[in-house]
């Protein structure tokens, strides 16, 4: 930085951005000589006589990027350089205490090692927090050190505690409130049971009032301010997502009563804000981490939860719900009390799903509607895979999956695609549960017979006309899955897939010769990998590009 330069760089400046690949190649390169030996090397460098800020700062950077690779063991300069930073005059430029500030938390490993530093460190830390130029960094440095020394940090927990009540106080972004969020919540998943429950309730509490005013009072949303939902579910969410604590078995869930005191203020918000895509989408995340975080023991929302999706779903399709019911299947379909349920929840989703696909470049128009519908769907056969054979929808979604095979969407294509492969592999997984044979020899064995032409004349065309080449390895994991299944008839349904497909171009040209489209299909009956398939489709699809 310029030695007359005054206060931060901001984010996004061009200067910023430098220093940003900078650290990255320093991270890339450190090996020549050694991290320890480049972290001694520009400590020792601070103690030259008259050393500037800028030249300070730009030491203390380059340790910065370092620092994650110094063992954690290490007890001659690391000691040195954390009292340094903990002593930094009040004068010192503010650049200088923002990069220590940062330092800190990289050596985050090392603090875990040596806890009778992290008193000092957290005190240090909390007095950063409370500078608006400062309190950024200190937010991030602080979530680092939570996550790395949680094993440590129940002492402490109380002020952190605090210090979540006082979130909207310190001048850092939301981004930053979340950070922090996270690592208390992951030292909270540490804490013994009794002390959970009540220390969830109080953190998830400072989230669900602000969001119960906005619910219940005709509040303006502003994007990205308190006035935003989307901002307390994020919150929320966060929380959830990183309280992980261990449940013995038969034991409650610590966090289970507290899901159940804020489900009735989530199940609101929904009802409010079911028109705006972005909040609802906030909404089914949040309830995604919650499900998740206490598991079975949700079992008596499932209902409820099922039947608001259904409905919403109704009047917006908005794709979170379909992704949303796949987190229910995952948690439920395996209790056989629940699969019934989750089975009507799928065939309530399919008619809007169909009407929205169904329109002039539908499937192209809503990628996400396509990957959430058929991730749904696989979890079905990975947790329920008899019944949703059964299910009398079964063929409409096979259906919309082969009119979808062709979609070049990288992500809605991969769900698809799993589809296909998890629908086939249901025949052939689990050879020791007492529903195999009826699995393999009558419902998969039905459906391949159906469809298994058209399968493989679509996934062909599609390898040839429409998909991407780093598209195609998926595409081959179904071909070698059918095979696996079925060899015999694949390799006829090959033959008449790649027969159909046209020797000219439009302008009369011609494209491949019959011997090309022999040696095509040589190399897909004699692959014997999904990786060598995926380069013979590769390689004949160029031939009409």
């Amino acid at each position: 930085m310029e030695p007359d330069h005054e206060g931060l760089l901001e984010d996004g400046d061009d200067f910023a951005d430098f220093r940003l690949k900078v650290s990255e190649l320093i991270k890339d390169v450190v090996f020549i000589v050694g991290s320890s030996n480049c972290f001694r090397q520009m400590f020792m460098s601070l103690h030259g006589t008259g050393v500037t800020w800028d030249s300070t700062e730009a030491a203390l950077f380059i340790m910065q990027a370092v620092a994650k690779n110094i063992l954690p063991e290490e007890n001659d300069v690391v000691p040195k350089v954390v009292e340094a930073i903990l002593n930094l005059p009040e004068n010192s430029h503010i650049a200088v205490r923002h990069t220590s500030v940062l330092l800190l938390g990289e050596l985050c490993e090392w603090i875990e090692r040596h806890p009778q530093s992290l008193h000092p460190i957290l005190n240090f830390l909390l007095y950063c927090l409370q500078q608006p130029q400062q309190a950024t960094a200190a937010a991030s440095a602080l979530q680092s050190i939570c996550s790395a020394c949680r094993d440590h940090m129940g002492v402490h927990f109380n002020g952190l505690v605090q210090i979540i009540q006082s979130l909207d106080n310190y001048s850092i972004s939301n981004e930053a409130a979340i950070g922090l969020l996270k690592g208390v919540s992951v030292i909270l998943g540490r804490m013994p049971p009794d002390q959970i429950q009540h220390a969830m309730k109080e953190i998830c509490w400072y989230q669900i009032n602000p969001l119960c005013h906005l619910v219940e009072n005709d509040v303006k949303t502003e994007r990205g301010t308190k006035t935003d939902p989307a901002l307390w579910l994020d919150r929320l969410a966060a929380i959830f997502r990183h309280t992980n604590p261990h449940v013995e078995n038969g034991a409650v869930h610590p966090c289970s009563n507290i899901l159940s005191e804020i489900w009735p203020i989530l199940s609101n918000a929904c009802t409010k804000y079911q028109a705006d895509g972005r909040v609802m989408e906030r909404c089914c995340r949040c309830l995604r981490f919650a499900v998740r975080c206490v598991g079975k023991q949700s079992a008596h929302l499932l209902e409820p939860l099922v039947k608001q999706i259904v409905t919403l779903y109704q009047m917006h399709q908005h794709s979170c719900f379909l992704y949303l019911g796949s987190i229910l299947v995952d948690e439920y379909a395996s209790e056989p009390g629940c699969v019934q349920g989750l089975l009507d929840m799928l065939q309530a989703f399919l008619g809007p799903t169909f009407i929205i696909l169904q329109e002039t470049n539908g499937l192209k128009n809503h990628p996400d509607t396509v990957d959430d519908l058929f991730r749904l769907s696989a979890r079905f056969l990975q947790r329920a895979p008899v019944p949703f054979l059964q299910c009398p929808a079964l063929s409409s979604i096979i259906q919309c999956a082969l009119l979808a095979s062709t979609l070049d969407h990288r992500d809605a294509n991969a769900s698809v695609m799993k589809f296909f492969y998890d629908l086939i592999h249901s025949g052939r997984n689990n050879e020791n549960h007492e529903d195999f044979e009826g699995r393999k020899n009558t419902l998969v064995k039905g459906i391949v017979r159906e469809n298994g032409q058209a399968l493989v004349s679509n996934l062909i065309h599609a390898s040839v006309f429409c998909l991407h080449s780093y598209m195609l390895s998926d595409v081959a994991d179904v071909i070698i899955e059918l095979m696996l299944y079925d060899r015999a008839a694949v390799c006829q349904w090959l033959e008449l897939a790649v027969k159909a497909l046209p020797m000219q171009n439009s302008g009369g040209s011609v494209t491949v010769t019959q011997k090309q489209l022999v040696d095509f299909h040589h190399s897909l009956t004699s692959a014997e990998s999904s990786k060598g398939l995926s380069h013979a489709l590769r390689d004949f699809a160029r031939l009409f590009r």
